[in-house]
């Protein structure tokens, strides 16, 4: 294991030398870690069950640490003042790409129950802004579009959570398997939804308010808030699996409320996420191509071909345009929106999350369309993010001239 640890730090190092030039190019950096973590799988090297243990550490740090940070970007007043269409595509696009998404998986997954399918559909509805960066960081894209992209995918994976986790309920509850904190599925799942936010609201309000009066005294700095930033993340997680909540939940919910009591007054959270949070990012792509991909390709089939392909080309698209009704999207910047809604990390790892909960008959059906899904929309998002995202600056500068 030391060896293939000692390639995969050569091969960061070798890869963060040539970003930037990388970033101009439609190879994305997901795209590239995942295909290197598959080359990976292929040569022997790994031990499967410490690279396995190694990805649900990793998974469970990234997620927690990522839902927080995102979180906390988040301005809730602006977004009601100012951010119709992020708005509108959370609150209405979301729950319209589970409903479409489940009438349009069911017809391939004969014989599921209804809850598993939407557990599927829910599964691939959050997008990952990281397979999409280079066009929110593309400036010949009008900044009201990247900003509702970026706001977008801050927010939705931690909108779906708690769908998934009740269907993951429902789902455990029908194939007759319990997730071991509780005999009782449903009310297992209602806690879970209900306490996880609890304890995150708490962690985040009185975490945001010791900061602002630890810096109106002096008594810390910009390098010990950072660390803090990161227990507090930690923190909310462990409390909420304490009282029976969900500890992602709280994680998100957490971000939420520590970064709109904080607001700008802690750097580290930018910061981070500009820095250390791309190599956590970059380090579980990594681990899912090396470890999840080689099985996942193994076990595609035509069915769950189709159901990611309509996901990727119809059920996010149509979501979009009809969320966006009403509002002054014009038609193109709403095919825009509809297409780049990559899936990512948090598909991968929500899949991870409930496996162990819903039992075998779902838990590799289910992992295999996630996982492919993922490293489908890495390679499809990665090759046309830059070329589309150009074509759209282009037609609407015209349209403004």
């Amino acid at each position: 294991m030391e060896l293939v640890l000692l390639i995969i730090c050569v091969f960061t190092v070798m890869f963060c030398m040539v970003a930037r030039y990388m970033s101009r190019t439609v190879l994305t950096a997901p795209m590239i870690f995942i295909a290197f973590g598959v080359v990976l799988a292929q040569t022997g090297l790994i031990e499967e069950e410490s690279a396995e243990k190694l990805l649900h550490l990793t998974a469970e740090i990234a997620l927690v640490v990522l839902l927080f940070l995102d979180a906390s970007q988040i301005d809730l007043r602006a977004i009601r003042k100012q951010h119709v269409w992020p708005e509108r595509m959370l609150l209405i696009g979301l729950p319209l790409s589970v409903i479409l998404g489940t009438l349009v998986a069911w017809p391939f997954l004969e014989g599921w129950p209804l809850v598993a399918v939407i557990l599927v559909a829910a599964i691939l509805a959050p997008t990952d802004a990281a397979l999409g960066q280079a066009v929110v960081t593309n400036e010949a894209v009008p900044k009201r579009e990247r900003r509702a992209l970026t706001i977008e995918s801050g927010l939705n994976d931690g909108m779906a959570l708690p769908i998934i986790l009740l269907f993951a309920s429902l789902t455990a509850g029908y194939s007759g398997e319990s997730s071991g904190e509780s005999q009782n599925w449903l009310l297992f799942g209602v806690l879970q939804i209900v306490l996880g936010p609890a304890a995150g609201i708490f962690s985040g309000l009185v975490g945001g308010r010791i900061l602002i009066w630890a810096q109106n005294r002096g008594y810390t700095s910009s390098t010990f808030e950072g660390v803090a930033a990161l227990a507090l993340a930690g923190a909310s997680y462990l409390l909420a699996t304490q009282i029976g909540g969900n500890g992602f939940i709280a994680a998100f919910t957490a971000g939420l409320a520590f970064g709109n009591v904080v607001k700008d007054r802690c750097k580290f959270i930018f910061e981070f996420t500009e820095s250390e949070g791309q190599l956590l990012t970059w380090g579980a792509f990594l681990l899912v191509g090396m470890v999840l991909v080689p099985e996942a390709v193994s076990m595609l089939t035509p069915s769950m071909l189709i159901i990611i392909f309509m996901s990727l080309f119809v059920v996010r698209p149509a979501a979009i345009w009809l969320s966006l009704i009403g509002t002054d999207a014009p038609p193109l910047t709403r095919l825009f929106f509809g297409w780049f809604g990559p899936r990512g990390l948090a598909t991968a790892l929500f899949a991870l999350l409930v496996v162990a909960q819903i039992g075998h008959e779902f838990a590799e059906p289910i992992t295999a369309i996630a996982i492919n899904a993922v490293w489908i929309s890495a390679l499809l998002h990665g090759l046309s993010a830059i070329p589309a995202a150009k074509r759209y600056a282009d037609m609407v500068e015209k349209k403004l001239n």
